[in-house]
């Protein structure tokens, strides 16, 4: 039987406003490199275990693990360590039942070019956005440099994926480092073709924009056939996520707000961060003629804390990126499939 990722624990919920520790701002858009600032506190070295199956547990690969049980059988500790994680990637994950998704084809709602209808098969999706401490663990196996994890086309650009330190690693980083104070925030300043290969490291994949579009409006396979404008709902509330309006001007910790989570416990799929989806980036002008640009668009999803129009802001609103961007306000999430997901008992 597959892990049982459904029957989530949950928190207690609130409806008051999440309380959220802001730590220093975020760098300006386009800050100048130098060496770390006074306000910058560089996250320690992580240990990099000579064991293997060590090494990919203390690096939180717990998919990677949990997926390959056979190649660990003849480990002291091979029992031990996968059934450590598959607990953890229990925690960390949680199921998206069997729905459809709605995507929109055009910019504006034309009539002659309604929304199309994606059914979207049971998966697994991160409870929380990738975190800069994970991000981290990828960053010290030298992964920029394992050219294993990376699409060809893109190895002459791996060059250019340095952080304002001329190090490898996430755009705002300094040093290699990530600010310690932010170590539970999301990861940004990181393009897809970076979430694409954390994503593969860690034993998982990105959501497509089906699938994150039905997480977060929740249209299940139903008599009701339903859909959310967000996760919690059909209204709005800034209380429950971090957009413009909420008032906090930069990221937020990925476990704050609650109150804002999805019915099976996933959070901030609205607001905090843009997440990058596998899906390329294809819309019609109200004429149904493909807009097409000088670099081909790869789908981000759900809004960040600088949204300021709520329309940016729900379940089904869809716009792209550059593969390329490593935006202030751009990070990810990943998903895993039913049928990768290991067996247990």
């Amino acid at each position: 039987m597959a892990i049982g990722l459904f029957a989530r624990r949950k928190g207690k919920r609130s409806d008051a406003p999440a309380e959220v520790r802001t730590p220093a701002p975020l760098e300006s858009l386009d800050p100048a490199p130098g060496p770390p600032s006074a306000d910058y506190e560089p996250a320690p070295p992580t240990p990099r275990p000579d064991d293997a199956l060590e090494r990919l547990l203390y690096q939180q690969r717990f998919a990677a693990i949990a997926r390959d049980r056979q190649r660990w059988s003849a480990h002291p500790k091979g029992d031990e360590f996968w059934k450590q994680a598959c607990d953890a990637l229990e925690e960390s994950l949680a199921l998206v039942p069997a729905g459809s998704a709605a995507i929109a084809q055009t910019l504006n709602d034309a009539p002659q070019n309604p929304p199309m209808d994606v059914a979207v098969e049971p998966f697994y999706l991160a409870v929380h956005t990738v975190t800069n401490t994970a991000f981290q663990h990828f960053v010290d196996d030298n992964a920029y440099e394992n050219l294993v994890l990376w699409p060809e086309e893109i190895w002459p650009h791996l060059i250019e994926f340095r952080d304002l330190t001329d190090c490898p690693g996430p755009r705002y980083w300094r040093e290699g480092r990530h600010d310690l104070r932010r170590a539970n925030y999301p990861v940004v300043g990181v393009g897809w073709y970076e979430a694409l290969a954390y994503a593969k490291w860690a034993g998982l994949r990105l959501p497509t924009e089906a699938e994150w579009q039905m997480a977060a409006s929740w249209r299940i396979k139903s008599s009701a056939d339903l859909l959310r404008r967000f996760p919690w709902g059909d209204a709005m509330d800034c209380r429950r996520c971090n957009l413009w309006n909420s008032g906090v001007g930069t990221t937020a910790p990925v476990d704050a707000y609650p109150n804002g989570v999805a019915p099976n416990n996933v959070f901030q799929l609205i607001g905090n961060v843009w997440e990058w989806v596998s899906s390329d980036f294809n819309i019609l002008d109200d004429e149904s003629r493909p807009i097409v640009g000088e670099i081909p668009m790869k789908g981000v999803r759900g809004g960040a804390f600088d949204t300021y129009f709520e329309s940016q802001a729900t379940s089904v609103f869809r716009t792209g990126q550059i593969s390329l961007a490593r935006t202030y306000n751009l990070g990810m999430r990943c998903a895993l499939s039913l049928s990768d997901a290991p067996l247990t008992g």
